[in-house]
């Protein structure tokens, strides 16, 4: 019974195309244009990207961007000089959550961010900032993850822009499992 079941779906697929796999989505990136791609394909996620020059660049615009939100929830590694001057949260009461990212994929617009950070800080605020630094933005997944392996964690987040979903009905929703809204910041000089 098994076989002749298992003969009618190999008679049934025998005519259907073989599907290739896809090509790389770029090929080699040079390092002086993985900032120019890395937004572009985030951007083209629905993500938003900021470039600061330099550390007092990121803590002034740091500053007004915050002054729209009522509190915020920041991951363990982000430097005491990025944490804005808000109420700090829980995760799931927060609007904001702020992360630093170990580095960013240029070829996927993805940030790599480390499991310390805390996944509740990453996933539940609506509005999710993270600020990576230009020199770790690497042209691909495996360029990034050999540059890191002395110091990778046991887990990583990779975020390639807000939370979408069209599960219901086929329209698409932000913000269902997870933020509806992710900015990168940039900074250069760091």
């Amino acid at each position: 019974m098994r076989e002749r079941i298992l003969g009618r779906i190999h008679r049934a697929l025998e005519h259907r195309p073989k599907t290739a796999l896809p090509e790389p989505l770029s090929a080699t990136v040079a390092p002086s244009e993985a900032l120019t791609l890395f937004t572009e394909r985030l951007s083209g996620n629905g993500g938003e990207v900021v470039r600061l020059e330099g550390l007092g660049a990121a803590q002034e615009w740091l500053g007004h961007f915050a002054q729209t939100f009522a509190g915020v929830s920041v991951g363990q590694t982000v430097p005491e000089s990025l944490r804005p001057g808000l109420p700090l949260l829980p995760p799931e009461e927060a609007p904001l959550g702020i992360s630093w990212a170990l580095g960013a994929v240029a070829e996927t617009g993805t940030v790599l961010l480390c499991s310390q950070e805390g996944r509740r800080n990453q996933l539940l605020p609506p509005t999710h900032l993270v600020f990576v630094s230009e020199a770790h933005i690497y042209p691909t997944l495996l360029t990034a993850l050999n540059a890191l392996k002395p110091s990778l964690p046991s887990a990583i987040g990779l975020h390639s822009g807000p939370s979408k979903s069209a599960d219901i009905g086929q329209i698409m929703v932000k913000g269902v499992h997870g933020p509806g809204r992710l900015v990168v910041a940039v900074l250069s000089g760091s």
